[in-house]
């Protein structure tokens, strides 16, 4: 490899750290992967995966930074094995571009444009990255792109993947015009282009006029977001439980003077296990009574089964009479956070959330009932999944509601990544979204991706707002990643096409 080539990768790693929260800079995206392309243009399928592997572990290591300050603080190790814990996932994940980039090159030796088979080769690999190995979805390339409204419409037919593939797309047709050419073929390659953006941001358009049309006098539910802002040193300690209920009972009267269908209180709002009948189980109930709105709060749960005690990661229902009306069980837990996978394997790794089991999964994913609507719950990491919120949706899911704890994540970028992350479930599912963060982000999110209102970070909040009931399907919810599906079937497909002569250019 040459100098040239490495820095060319190096530079693709940089712009795609730079396209994401905090950043933000998502513009970048569009032409992050286009040094990367050059750099492998004339090298070995070897050298190609490892430059390919450099740009992703550029990119993974300046985006996921955080963990390592996650292991280090909560997680009890030495700063230098959480950086380690951290650069080995960021390895991990740099597997992908280097399959990208190997496959860019054994394509286009075959003479496979790669205008055709990038863009499918990448969409396959983001969503095995989300799938393989309990799954990692963070952050993928179509997240960059959260807040261009007319962009990000094409979600609800394609999920976030068909976002991906219409960035590598780009990507790729600016390298085949910069590489040169015949004038006639590169007049025809940037009309192809063109008219791809052309139909994205016109379907764009019209499902932003025809769903605000749709919701005009859609039903609402008045929802108040209360972010307690509890400082996770000390959110675990008994003697500040009753402290802690009482901060969001208070913002909970507080709310309901102006009139509110639902309280939401982020994930373990509770630091405690709401199903013992004592004090705090009891005021909870109260604030329910004394509010007279419906209330869903995140409090561990356990079972016993032969003497062996197992907790869950739960979200609870309490009624405006006070009753317990449903609850729902985190399917999707984070690995080494609240279990440890393989873990007569790895039997001398401990998760980071100490003094604790390990928690087990939910039985299924199933809306709950508030106020006669059925509302789909995403339980902090739960959100980045996408076939958790389209699974709620087809049993009957009204609307979503995101708890979560960022307050791990510290002053870094990983809470405006993870909010990155939401709106897309909005859209993919056309549902409104209301989501409840101990530290923030809190908001509201309509079924267009907008963000209709937001907390600011490590502050104690209400956020209000009504939530408008949609009733619209998505081509998404009811198909799922059907568009990967396709995008497999191409990448297959050119992996057996005839071998014909290299073009050089």
């Amino acid at each position: 490899m040459k100098k040239k080539t490495v820095s060319l990768a190096m530079l693709s790693g940089l712009m795609l750290v730079f396209a994401f929260p905090r950043f933000d800079a998502g513009f970048l995206a569009w032409i992050a992967l286009v040094p990367l392309l050059f750099a492998v243009r004339n090298e070995s399928r070897g050298d190609a995966f490892r430059l390919g592997f450099l740009a992703g572990f550029i990119f993974n290591a300046g985006l996921l930074y955080w963990i390592t300050y996650v292991v280090n603080h909560y997680g009890g190790l030495s700063r230098s094995f959480s950086a380690a814990v951290m650069l080995l996932l960021a390895a991990y994940l740099s597997l992908y571009p280097a399959f990208f980039a190997l496959g860019v090159v054994y394509f286009r030796r075959r003479g496979i444009p790669v205008l055709l088979s990038a863009p499918c080769l990448w969409t396959v690999l983001e969503f095995l990255r989300g799938l393989l190995f309990t799954g990692f979805p963070w952050e993928h390339l179509g997240y960059a792109l959260h807040d261009q409204l007319h962009l990000i419409q094409i979600a609800d037919i394609t999920g976030v993947y068909g976002i991906s593939f219409l960035i590598v797309f780009v990507n790729c047709l600016l390298f085949e015009l910069l590489l040169g050419g015949s004038r006639r073929t590169a007049i025809v390659k940037a009309s192809v282009g063109l008219l791809v953006m052309v139909a994205v941001l016109s379907y764009g358009a019209w499902k932003t006029v025809s769903v605000d049309a749709a919701l005009e006098n859609a039903e609402k539910l008045n929802v108040s977001l209360i972010q307690g802002n509890i400082d996770q040193s000390v959110k675990w300690d008994p003697s500040y439980q009753r402290k802690t209920i009482k901060i969001y009972s208070d913002l909970s009267r507080e709310a309901s003077r102006i009139g509110v269908d639902c309280l939401v209180w982020p994930e373990t709002a509770a630091p405690l296990f709401f199903q013992d009948m004592d004090d705090n189980h009891r005021t909870i109930r109260s604030v329910a009574q004394e509010t007279k709105a419906t209330l869903l709060f995140g409090s561990p749960a356990y079972s016993i089964d032969n003497g062996v005690r197992s907790l869950m990661n739960t979200a609870w229902i309490v009624t405006p009479d006070g009753k317990v009306s449903g609850r729902y069980d985190k399917v999707r837990l984070v690995p080494f956070g609240e279990y440890v996978p393989l873990k007569r394997v790895l039997f001398f790794v401990d998760k980071l959330v100490a003094g604790f089991a390990d928690f087990i999964p939910g039985d299924r994913v199933a809306p709950v009932n508030i106020d006669g609507l059925a509302a789909g719950v995403l339980i902090c990491y739960e959100g980045i999944f996408p076939e958790i919120s389209r699974t709620h949706v087809r049993e009957g899911a009204d609307f979503l509601v995101n708890i979560t704890n960022d307050a791990w994540y510290g002053k870094t970028s990983a809470p405006y990544q993870h909010m990155s992350m939401i709106p897309f479930r909005a859209v993919e599912n056309r549902r409104s979204l209301a989501r409840a963060a101990n530290t923030g982000i809190s908001a509201f999110v309509d079924p267009l991706g907008r963000v209709t209102a937001a907390s600011n970070l490590f502050e104690r909040e209400i956020v209000s707002g009504s939530l408008k009931i949609s009733t619209i399907d998505s081509f998404y919810t009811e198909r799922g990643d059907l568009f990967v599906l396709l995008c497999f079937i191409v990448t297959t497909a050119l992996f057996f096409c005839k071998r014909r002569k290299y073009d050089e250019h």
